[in-house]
């Protein structure tokens, strides 16, 4: 019976060893797909970005062991009927969990082209994102179909491997004594160690716990290597770690902890049933002539990257760049989003407050009410009519709900204001026609009144599958010096046509309101930004994006009156100072409005957000707590592993948590739109 046991064992090891050696092959593709070229031939790094990696995926891989041995090899060293089929359920086993890794291993390497980074806490944003756009991307933009057709030759050579490793010959229970209960003290000593084992696996080589593999274990000369680092997590290993990693701290802290943590940067004597009286401001006097259109443009993905010198021959923002040509246009190319991806962006730019992925706009709180920090309600109170316009359905991310009680008059939804028959991708109506739609309806209105509008547009965004070629983004001519191989790559060349045509869909909009409204006042940025450059066509001397190119979106401001000393000089700033800056632009002196941060037209020294910080000469990630130059440079710049501005970074996550904890304290609905009153 034992001997059956024994035998069985060693199959479960090999077995458990096999799926170490996926997850080392999924490794080595990831690498060899997205390894920056430097990283590539680190041969010393590489081999110690396997060894820990393998180590650290003990932490599920173990589990193939433990859990044959339980449910198959015991049993099957006790009933001989079960030990005939015993093979066939261990292959059957594997089979499932190698199907696991094979999901989570490229659901993991598509995660890193979206958003540069391995499995992180953004996944658990993914359950209120459209899953059709996440099909069409999938199959797409980054060959779905072919991986889903790999499962085919993958379970064929994987279960063939693993019925071998079945049969391979087995060590023979080496431990035989004539006596009966000496046997049985031989066999319970043999079971302890194979349960002490899996804890030696799991544990990664050791029986204590507390020095398994962590992020903070990986070895430093690894490390140094940003993307060899993130290679030692297997993709389990990586889901585990987002899935588990709080979306924020905040909710987790009683009110006195909540407390302790903002008053590290709120002024003393907060009134904690209204904090944000902390942050009331008094309008300098007016700089401009009020305008009485205001527009804001909230392109997708219109990031500061392709503006940089290095990408001038990609000539994709083409029209933005004439449109700052001006000199009325302001500009800021170091400028940071509230949000790393679209809905907190946009949840933080109303609100007047970060997100912090806490899915405000999810959240039924904020569909009832808001703070004074919203930026419609202030606008209102200046005397603007607030108009909202998204190219997607408002159902998306409950923007129905949630925007109105930001404080905007009115909210349309692209396919609610474009034909019927609109073309359009799954996030929204193409852009030109949202945007020449809403133009329309904006020209309808009453010419003298005071309006700001708030657009949100879609287009840019994967799998980048519209016809391009219909709407003049003929690449020949946009960036005739560009490598003929990235406008030879299929996939390359549509990514490249959908920025272009997005951002002359914003730039064409702006030309008409110009011309209707000259005295208007236009800003642009982005919610977010992400892969804009395509790195792996040498368009410049590195393989690899530097941080600031990862994380800053557009910023350019115009108006008829703007001159260049309005912004005080300066060179970085960030979504949530947008509003205090129209506010210190058009209001007159004396008038009151709320703001977290300083208007543009005070001198900064530095940003902070939940994500990222800027100095006037560095950026860094909270995230993966790094930092490097702000320069624009051809050649890879340094990491510096250390953070800044701690005690601010956690004192406005814990504003936004301990308001979501208190939304008795938020302004009802109806008191900030009387027309919500039903």
């Amino acid at each position: 019976m034992f001997t059956r046991f024994f035998e069985g064992i060693q199959s479960d090891l090999l077995l458990m060893l096999l799926a170490a050696l996926v997850c080392a092959l999924f490794r080595a593709l990831f690498i060899k797909c997205y390894a920056p070229e430097k990283s590539r031939h680190d041969w010393h790094r590489i081999r110690g970005c396997f060894n820990y990696g393998f180590w650290w995926g003990m932490d599920f891989n173990a589990y193939v062991f433990l859990f044959l041995m339980v449910l198959v090899s015991m049993p099957a060293g006790i009933f001989p009927d079960y030990y005939a089929i015993a093979d066939k359920i261990r292959v059957g086993s594997v089979l499932a969990y190698l199907t696991v890794i094979y999901i989570a291993s490229f659901g993991n390497m598509i995660f890193y082209y979206h958003f540069h980074d391995v499995f992180n806490a953004t996944v658990r944003l993914g359950g209120n994102a459209d899953k059709n756009n996440l099909a069409d991307i999938f199959f797409n933009q980054n060959r779905g179909g072919w991986i889903l057709a790999g499962f085919i030759p993958y379970w064929g050579v994987m279960g063939y491997i693993a019925y071998a490793l079945c049969q391979i010959p087995k060590i023979p229970y080496p431990v035989a004594f004539d006596n009966l209960w000496l046997q049985y003290g031989a066999n319970f000593v043999v079971f302890v160690m194979a349960v002490v084992l899996f804890y030696w696996l799991r544990y990664g080589g050791t029986l204590n716990h507390r020095d398994k593999p962590e992020w903070d274990e990986v070895p430093a000369y690894v490390k140094q290597d940003e993307f060899l680092g993130k290679m030692t997590l297997d993709a389990l290993v990586a889901f585990e770690l987002a899935w588990k990693h709080k979306i924020s701290d905040s909710l987790q802290h009683t009110d006195e902890e909540a407390k302790e943590i903002m008053g590290k940067v709120f002024p003393a004597n907060v009134d904690w049933q209204r904090p944000w009286d902390s942050f009331k401001r008094t309008a300098k006097g007016a700089k401009i002539t009020k305008p009485r259109k205001i527009f804001l443009l909230f392109g997708e993905s219109h990031g500061q990257a392709p503006f940089d010198s290095l990408y001038s021959k990609l000539n994709l923002m083409e029209g933005s760049q004439k449109f700052r040509k001006d000199p009325h246009t302001l500009t800021i190319d170091n400028f940071l989003p509230g949000g790393m991806i679209s809905a907190p962006s946009l949840a933080s730019i109303l609100s007047g407050m970060y997100d912090t992925d806490l899915e405000l706009n999810e959240n039924v709180s904020f569909w009832r009410g808001t703070t004074p920090l919203s930026m419609a309600y202030q606008l209102h109170k200046l005397g603007y009519h607030t108009g909202f316009w998204y190219g997607g359905a408002l159902n998306w991310g409950s923007l129905e709900h949630f925007v109105p009680t930001t404080g905007f008059d009115e909210y349309h939804g692209g396919p609610d204001i474009c034909a019927k028959d609109a073309p359009r991708t799954w996030l929204g109506v193409y852009d030109h026609l949202f945007l020449d739609a809403a133009a329309e309806k904006i020209e309808q209105s009453p010419a003298e009144r005071y309006e700001f509008h708030f657009l949100y547009t879609t287009s840019n965004h994967g799998p980048y599958n519209m016809p391009y070629d219909e709407y003049g983004a003929d690449l020949d001519r946009i960036m005739p010096d560009a490598p003929d191989e990235l406008k030879a790559d299929k996939h390359t060349r549509r990514k490249m046509q959908g920025i272009w045509y997005a951002d002359q869909a914003l730039c064409k909009f702006i030309d008409r309101m110009r011309e209707t409204y000259p005295d208007a006042l236009f800003i642009v940025t982005g919610d977010h930004t992400t892969g804009l450059i395509p790195f792996e066509f040498h368009v410049t001397g590195r393989d690899e994006p530097s941080l600031r190119e990862q994380v800053l979106t557009s910023f350019a401001m115009y108006h008829c009156e703007l001159s260049s000393d309005m912004l005080a000089g300066n060179i970085i700033g960030g979504h949530l100072q947008i509003l205090p800056t129209l506010m210190e632009l058009l209001a007159p002196a004396g008038h009151e409005y709320y703001s977290l941060f300083s208007s543009l037209t005070e001198s900064i020294d530095h940003v902070v957000t939940p994500y990222c910080w800027l100095t006037r000469d560095t950026v860094g990630d909270y995230r993966s707590k790094v930092r490097q130059s702000l320069q624009v440079s051809e050649k890879t710049l340094p990491l510096e592993h250390e953070i800044s501005f701690a005690d601010e970074h956690a004192a406005w996550c814990e504003f936004s948590g301990y308001l979501v904890k208190h939304p008795e304290l938020l302004i009802p609905r109806q008191e900030i739109n009387p027309a919500l009153a039903n």
